[in-house]
């Protein structure tokens, strides 16, 4: 919900309470659709000890940004003079020359023994809380610090010989809107249908049977294994003026197939199609040696 600057969510704003020299967790998940976040809290800087269920190498920021989906676990400790403090968050645009939201989302931070707040953590809500300063909303210099800060806690032994290299575009596309979908469901250029593709392909979810089923059962139909490796077309990923014959991307249910034990490594490109996108990537069941 908006949070506290807002009229219509102000009477339940989230309010979490904390005690003078206390560490607590903060586990904060970015529930956003298609938009990456800033989040901070006033005058406190926050500890990141994990992201996505992978612990890292501690580190310390008074900043952090989450990807759509995307959890990030920090240490907040009340170290500070005892009062209230917004936890604030709001949108990076990521994506050049696409509308987003620009509103900021409030939580509180309230310390128990605030002179409000004694009591009960409802008492003294007239007080006005301290406001974080939030980046830019374009402020892509703090994006690639934080981004850059993640480390393992220790060394990773990663394979030096492979045997699949993979090359992987990523971005967006358009596909023409089907008959019997109603317009706004099609909001993409010239009435078309905003679709996310990888090599200019477009995952179909199978209706009948699920992928596993399907192999599982040997279920002729379902999918194919023609995935490609690479791009079928080598082009400027990043350039502005891309071919428009690239922009609807071919629909399929296509698969890659791997030798079971192999080492794989998969140079995952974004691409301007569109417009350029900056998007987590998630391999099911899997952690990545970046």
């Amino acid at each position: 919900q908006p949070g506290d600057l807002y009229k219509c969510s102000s009477q339940d704003t989230t309010i979490v309470p904390i005690n003078v020299g206390e560490t607590i967790l903060l586990r904060v998940i970015n529930s956003a659709l298609n938009q990456p976040l800033f989040f901070t809290v006033a005058n406190h800087k926050f500890t990141v000890v994990g992201a996505d269920a992978s612990y890292l190498k501690p580190f310390t920021t008074n900043v952090i940004v989450l990807g759509p989906g995307q959890t990030t676990d920090v240490l907040i400790t009340g170290d500070q003079p005892p009062n209230r403090y917004y936890m604030a968050a709001r949108a990076y645009q990521s994506a050049q020359n696409v509308p987003f939201g620009n509103t900021t989302t409030t939580a509180i931070l309230q310390y128990k023994s605030a002179p409000c707040c004694i009591g009960g953590a409802k008492k003294g809500t007239s007080i006005k809380p301290i406001m974080p300063l939030l980046p830019a909303y374009n402020d892509t210099n703090t994006v690639t610090r934080f981004s850059q800060s993640f480390k393992s806690l220790r060394k990773a032994e990663v394979p030096t010989e492979l045997d699949e290299n993979l090359f992987i575009t990523i971005g967006l596309g358009l596909n023409n809107c089907p008959k019997n979908f109603r317009s706004r469901r099609c909001q993409g250029l010239n009435g078309t249908r905003f679709t996310a593709s990888m090599n200019n392909v477009s995952f179909a979810l199978p209706s009948n049977y699920s992928l596993l089923q399907a192999h599982h059962h040997n279920i002729p139909g379902v999918f194919t294994t023609d995935f490609p490796a690479k791009p079928l077309v080598k082009f400027d990923y990043t350039g502005s003026n891309i071919s428009r014959s690239l922009y609807q991307p071919d629909r399929g249910t296509k698969l890659y197939k791997l030798k079971y034990g192999s080492r794989v490594q998969i140079v995952l490109q974004d691409t301007g199609i569109v417009t350029p996108e900056n998007h987590p990537i998630h391999l099911h069941g899997y952690d990545f040696y970046i």
